[in-house]
C-alpha cells in the first residue's frame, strides 16, 4: 500500500489559485495511476481528476475542466493539482489517491487537505 501525504491547501479568495501536492512513499510510483477527490461538508466524496502512470492520460470532472490541471513527477514521487479561477463551490477537503495500474480500485488514500474559497 502507498502512503500518501497532501499539502498546499488553504484559504483563498474567489478567482485565486492554489497548488496541491501529494507526496508518495513508494519506490516505484510509476506503477500507479493517481487521482484527486474532494468532499464538501454534507456531501459525498467526488472525483476531481486522475492521471495515468506515465502522465500521458488525464481525466477531469466537468466542473473543473479548464480550471484545474493534474500532473505528476515520478522522479520526485509527487503528484500535483494546479487549481485556478477558484470558486466558492470548490471548497472541500481534497484527497489524493493511488491505484495500481490496470486496476479499478483506489486502494491508497491520503489524509486530506482543506481548501476554502471565500466569495
Amino acid at each position: 500500500q502507498v502512503q500518501l501525504v497532501e499539502s498546499g491547501g488553504g484559504l483563498v479568495q474567489a478567482g485565486g489559485s492554489l497548488r496541491l501536492s501529494c507526496a508518495a512513499s513508494i519506490l516505484t510510483l510509476s506503477n500507479y495511476a493517481m487521482g484527486w477527490f474532494r468532499q464538501a461538508p454534507g456531501k459525498e466524496r467526488e472525483f476531481v481528476a486522475s492521471i495515468s502512470w506515465s502522465g500521458g492520460m488525464t481525466a477531469y470532472e466537468d466542473s473543473v475542466k479548464g480550471r484545474f490541471t493534474i500532473s505528476r513527477d515520478n522522479a520526485k514521487n509527487t503528484m500535483y493539482l494546479q487549481m485556478n479561477s477558484l470558486k466558492p463551490e470548490d471548497t472541500a477537503v481534497y484527497y489524493c489517491a493511488a491505484r495500481p495500474t490496470f486496476t479499478t480500485i483506489w486502494g491508497s488514500w491520503g489524509q486530506g487537505t482543506q481548501v476554502t474559497v471565500s466569495s
